[in-house]
């Protein structure tokens, strides 16, 4: 759902992207779940949708918890439903053909883009970063088969920038373009830009014309934002996934990440759908607003957790904190794997538990399994009852140790793998 049309686009000298921006966050959540089971409803003209949410009533969609009362898609199925439904998996309504390109991520996992400005909803992104149209823009996401370099060079063409279409490798070449055409911005990995500067500093070219950044796909430390900033680039982050386009992305406020006007999202316990307490740490589930490719309630596979309050920078939609790990801890115990869902479904099996971690050890040789589960109060009998529970979810046994809440810490961690390696 992108409502730009219907907004006045803001003047380039002007703060916001858009109105959508600093709508009432009623207004937002009204408009949002109104589109909502319209959304639906088109996804549901494709196989694989009309499978995944069978038997959903779209006159109840109307709210974030009827919305989280859908089974989650995650990402980590997506190659196999692919491999048994190609080339999408039957959740694509907008045919094959009639797509702009059908690209391939590792796994792999083949993605579309469709036709029309600004597909990955990259442009808003850009424009909080301080790109404004007629400025030039070196791109350094991959083009070859992955969507990154299309995700940024859509956004900035639909903000009324040139593109320089670095790529990746070749650093003496880029160099050699920037140096030349003087781009203004940089798009690509934060890692990439240091390289750059670092180059250009030892072959003694000028790439000085570079002031801001919109920087994804590795870690940004505080110490290399630091670096860049005192060698002139200001650069903000962009959370992006190759099947849900720009998520969410940083403001001059550099107080987390704001959520996307196109995306509803949602922080869950791994390996459940089910919404965490809004600070706790969980694994980011998104409903994206795209009628080529709709997704309702992907799980990301990674970790982040939703910040108080409103963005100090005007912006009033969801803030989260950004990437915070991997959700996917499934490890293997004793030959058999262990999921972050059946440590779920433990906890689910006794309401008197509250944050819960099964840390994996060895000792004498053996894999051991510890459940350190939050619990107010003494509870007669209940470890040896969720120890019964540990058993009959996971066939192995485990031990149980019941701890205050509280103590446990709050990183989204269900499973925690302590044995060395080697």
């Amino acid at each position: 759902m992108d409502n730009s049309s219907t907004h006045k686009r803001s003047d380039p000298m002007q703060e916001f992207y858009d109105a959508l921006e600093t709508r009432a966050p009623e207004v937002r959540e009204r408009e949002q779940f109104a589109e909502l089971p319209h959304l639906v409803a088109h996804a549901l003209s494709a196989p694989g949708w009309a499978e995944h949410l069978a038997g959903v009533e779209l006159r109840t969609l109307n709210s974030r918890a009827a919305l989280a009362a859908l089974p989650v898609l995650r990402k980590s199925d997506l190659k196999e439903r692919q491999q048994a439904r190609p080339p999408l998996g039957g959740y694509a309504p907008t045919a094959p053909g009639k797509l702009k390109r059908l690209l391939m991520s590792p796994g792999p996992i083949f993605e579309p883009e469709g036709y029309g400005s600004d597909w990955w909803h990259a442009a808003r992104a850009l424009f909080a970063a301080g790109f404004r149209p007629g400025d030039i823009v070196h791109n350094s996401f991959a083009y070859h088969l992955t969507p990154g370099g299309f995700i940024l060079e859509s956004g900035a063409h639909a903000l009324g920038c040139a593109v320089i279409p670095g790529g990746v490798g070749n650093t003496e070449q880029q160099i050699d373009a920037i140096a030349h055409l003087k781009p203004s911005g940089y798009t690509g990995t934060p890692d990439f830009l240091k390289i750059l500067l670092d180059t250009a500093e030892k072959t003694g070219k000028d790439v000085s014309s570079i002031k801001r950044g919109l920087v994804s796909g590795a870690a940004l430390p505080g110490s290399l934002r630091a670096e860049l900033a005192g060698r002139g680039v200001a650069v903000m982050q962009t959370y992006a996934t190759a099947e849900l386009g720009v998520i969410a992305y940083e403001t001059p406020a550099l107080q987390g990440m704001v959520v996307n006007e196109t995306a509803i999202v949602e922080i869950v316990r791994p390996g459940t759908g089910d919404p965490v307490a809004e600070g706790d740490v969980g694994e980011v589930v998104v409903t994206s607003f795209n009628p080529d490719y709709p997704m309702i309630r992907l799980a990301t596979g990674d970790l982040s957790a939703i910040l108080a309050g409103r963005s100090p920078c005007g912006r009033t939609n969801m803030r989260i904190k950004g990437w915070m790990g991997r959700a996917d801890q499934t490890t293997k115990v004793k030959g058999m794997f262990v999921h972050p869902g059946q440590v779920a479904e433990i906890a689910k099996r006794h309401p008197e538990l509250g944050r819960v971690r099964l840390s994996v050890t060895r000792e004498a040789e053996q894999d051991v399994m510890t459940l350190a589960a939050e619990c107010a109060g003494e509870a007669r009998g209940l470890a040896d009852a969720v120890a019964a529970s540990v058993q009959a979810v996971t066939k192995l046994k485990g031990r149980v140790r019941l701890v205050a809440p509280g103590s446990l810490p709050n990183d989204g961690k269900i499973i925690a793998d302590e044995r060395s390696v080697g």
